[in-house]
């Protein structure tokens, strides 16, 4: 358990037997909660805290509001400082965008009258008081009403227990209209569109459901169904409607904003009407100061919300249903990586480790069964928040220790392809919406292909999918964020991708990184079209080297020569671009979340041409020194990197694996310096301890794979060897096969620096390579075995073999006008 701003370590109390050793105890789960201004959500990880289990459709948690909103971030719901305004059940984790969900909430009040109106949160929002307490499965606060909260949930329903004072009034209000708000801009915030209550004759039993449309996505009308309970009868039970008012709504508001109105009680139900009234119900008790809520929702019935609730919450007891989900994450997570968990161990390491696993596994949200937008057999996930973020490793590390969810996952995509007409780049509230780049549901769908997951994976359709992606320009959806391409789904920028082979700074937007982006589609594409339809690939191969054709030789910026530049229609460079400063390098600039100078070492499926472009292996060496200098970055990402000098930004995705390239050098040592310095820079056992927005678990991840000893290159089957943490790791792969990596002579932490490789040995071969792939000894990855780093203080070049592999490389003349054959 941890409490915020307070890291003590609980002593360890499991069983020294591996499958018996309680490693949920090690997660802190204010990790990212807290950004760099002391107190302040403002660049922090906006993750969730609360109570959940693996992938749970219910995250239940705290809803807040910080001020100053400048400083603030509401996307998760929690934030140290802010107020609290209500309790709701659905919340994403680490998001960068607008918020999402919020709803459906309730909240515990010790008055009603006076100066509190239900229809206006604050007059009734809360301060906390001492510390708030998490650990999985589990949350709770103190409010400064005296109010006492514990939280925990199962896969579709929450449990709330609140502990009233003696002597004050007992109230908990329900409010089917409360949202996560986002107001500071309005375009795409939530609104609420509707809903009902219905109070049940026992008075115990609340039923109805909410509707909640834009955000982060601007999506459609999200429509929840609910049914609440309450452990015992309160003395009075009422429902109200009130006028929708919502200031930063321009939608279906009933009127201006100058008077928030009171609640009208209306007895037991309550309807929103064809004005969107606001809905809720305020349940009273006298003769207790404990209180107990059920609560279950579906996407499809309130039948199958009261269903979710009585069969996962049989017990009203907070401590069953928080076991529940403690040994769910044990079981199904945690168990999949062990290490050594004695007192000898590095807590430390033990808390980042576990704490990364546990955010990488919140989102997207598993909803087999609660698919209300068409009839299928196939599983259903939501929130892909985004394939942007999760595709460069996550979704890698999803594929070997949880290879029956990530199948479900592939599965439920291409399913979407099937009855939407495509694949999602980012989605939330059953919507597609939000492309940052090219369509990078295509890499995850590679990645996958090339490992070999199949089980009831549907590739034929899954190609139709990633062939329409980088065939058919989707309509234009009018996003106002991007005034030159669609924003929902597919690739808005074919128009110039197929005839020119590059996308143009002067009819798209973010030309630079699409450009990029869309070649690494490209060849995913041909990843999987050489297995299910050979005839293309040869197509969607060449057309991934469409990188190139944005590489101006001329370009120059800090004494280096040659970067991916914007390129006009008219084969021109813009020649004045700043490559080290990006603007506001968001959606309508010339690179997004990145700047030139980045994203020319952002071509992993071709670094052998990248290295060659830059110079040779010399000068891409210096070129790669020099971004990891302090001081050198000319660009503020703000919170995507708030506090980070340097040119390469480990908070970003895209700069993920550059710190690993130079494997690509046989200079593995260098790789292992660089990697090893940022990520002991930038993570910690604290509640600001990373370097940025978590990206639904993408910066966790980084972390991960950096402590195991590997990195995987996505869209291949390769992984780069690097370092471990850990002298003992064994990783369940496949389902039920062992990885087991092991690290002689590591330092853990006694100042020897003992973690430079010596050599390697897979499987009982010394190996000279300090890369694998994922059949290599013996299909390692799938049917496990053993990576023996031999580890001391040299920083040695101990690899003598091949260096990774180009599976995408090709020579074309860069900076000449090319147009793509098909």
């Amino acid at each position: 358990m941890f409490k915020m701003r307070s890291l003590a370590i609980l002593p360890i109390i499991g069983s020294v037997i591996a499958q018996d050793v309680d490693y949920a105890q090690f997660v802190n789960p204010f990790i990212g909660s807290e950004g760099a201004i002391p107190g302040y959500a403002y660049g922090g990880g906006d993750v969730f805290v609360g109570g959940t289990v693996p992938f749970g459709m219910v995250k239940l948690g705290l809803d807040t509001y910080e001020e100053p909103i400048n400083q603030s971030a509401l996307n998760g719901g929690y934030t140290p400082k802010g107020h609290v305004t209500g309790i709701s059940l659905m919340h994403e984790s680490g998001t960068g965008g607008g918020p999402k969900y919020g709803f459906p909430a309730q909240m515990p009040l010790t008055t009603i009258d006076g100066d509190v109106n239900l229809l206006d949160n604050r007059t009734y929002w809360q301060s906390r008081i001492g510390d708030d307490v998490a650990k999985v499965g589990y949350f709770s606060t103190k409010f400064e009403s005296g109010v006492s909260v514990e939280l925990s949930a199962s896969r579709h329903a929450g449990l709330y227990h609140y502990t009233y004072p003696e002597s004050s009034e007992k109230h908990v209000l329900v409010d089917f209209s409360h949202y996560l708000p986002y107001p500071t801009r309005s375009w795409d915030s939530q609104f609420y569109t509707g809903g009902e209550i219905d109070i049940q004759p026992n008075s115990s039993t609340y039923t109805g459901y909410t509707s909640i449309a834009g955000g982060w996505c601007i999506g459609a009308p999200v429509t929840v169904y609910v049914c609440g309970d309450f452990d015992s009868p309160p003395v009075e039970a009422k429902a109200f409607r009130g006028k929708n008012t919502f200031p930063v709504s321009r939608h279906f508001r009933s009127f201006d904003n100058a008077t928030t109105p009171q609640p009208t009680f209306t007895g037991s139900s309550a309807r929103a009407g064809p004005l969107n009234d606001r809905v809720g119900g305020v349940f009273t008790w006298s003769n207790t100061t404990e209180v107990k809520s059920r609560v279950g929702i579906s996407f499809m019935s309130v039948e199958k919300a009261c269903e979710y609730k009585d069969s996962e919450l049989s017990s009203w007891s907070i401590e069953d249903t928080t076991k529940a989900a403690h040994d769910e994450w044990n079981r199904d997570v945690f168990s999949k990586i062990q290490v050594d968990t004695s007192e000898a161990a590095n807590k430390t390491r033990l808390a980042l480790l576990y704490s990364s696993l546990y955010f990488m596994h919140l989102i997207p949200s598993e909803r087999v069964g609660e698919n209300p937008l068409w009839e299928s057999d196939e599983p259903y996930w939501d929130d892909w928040y985004t394939a942007w973020d999760i595709f460069r490793n996550q979704v890698s590390l999803w594929h070997l220790i949880q290879p029956s969810y990530y199948e479900s996952m592939i599965r439920s995509l291409i399913d979407m392809f099937r009855h939407e007409g495509w694949l999602p780049d980012g989605r939330s509230g059953n919507y597609n919406g939000l492309v940052q780049g090219g369509s990078n549901a295509d890499n995850i769908l590679a990645d996958a292909y090339v490992k070999g997951l199949s089980g009831m994976i549907n590739w034929t359709d899954g190609y139709a999918a990633v062939k329409k992606n980088a065939e058919v320009l989707p309509y234009f959806d009018q996003n106002p964020v991007d005034p030159q391409g669609s924003l929902k789904e597919g690739r808005s920028a074919l128009d110039d991708w197929i005839p020119l082979g590059y996308v143009s700074a002067d009819r798209n937007s973010r030309a630079v990184s699409k450009t990029v982006e869309y070649s690494l589609n490209d060849f995913a594409v041909s990843q999987i079209a050489a297995g299910e339809e050979p005839g293309d690939r040869d197509l969607y191969f060449r057309r991934s080297a469409g990188w190139q054709l944005s590489w101006d030789p001329e370009a120059e910026s800090r004494n280096f020569t040659g970067f991916v530049m914007p390129r006009y229609a008219n084969g021109t460079f813009h020649k004045t671009y700043n490559i080290t400063n990006c603007g506001d390098c968001n959606w309508s600039d010339e690179s997004y979340e990145g700047t030139a100078f980045e994203y020319s070492f952002v071509i992993p499926h071709d670094v052998e041409r990248m290295i060659e472009l830059m110079g040779g292996s010399s000068h891409f060496e210096s070129r790669l020194d020099y971004v990891f200098q302090p001081n050198t970055s000319g660009v503020d990402l703000g919170v995507n990197g708030l506090g980070i000098t340097t040119i390469n930004n480990v908070a970003n995705e895209p700069d993920f694996q550059t710190p690993y390239l130079y494997n690509y050098l046989n200079k593995q040592w260098k790789s292992v310096q660089r990697s090893r310095q940022l990520a002991t820079d930038f993570y910690f056992n604290t509640s600001a301890g990373i370097p940025g927005n978590s990206d639904a678990g993408a910066l966790n991840c980084w972390l991960i794979w950096q402590m195991i000893g590997l990195y995987p290159i996505v869209t291949t089957p390769v992984y780069l060897l690097e370092s471990p943490w850990f002298s003992d790791i064994n990783i369940t792969v496949n389902h039920n096969h062992t990885l087991r990596i092991r690290a002689d002579g590591l330092d853990d932490g006694d100042g020897k620096q003992g973690y430079y490789v010596q050599g390697v040995i897979i499987n009982g071969e010394e190996w000279n390579k300090n890369w694998f792939e994922h059949e290599d000894a013996g299909g390692i990855m799938n049917e496990g075995g053993e990576i023996l780093f031999k580890l001391g203080t040299e920083q040695k070049v101990w690899e003598t073999g091949d260096v990774p592999p180009s599976p995408g490389h090709q020579v074309i003349d860069v900076g000449q006008g090319y147009m793509m054959t098909r």
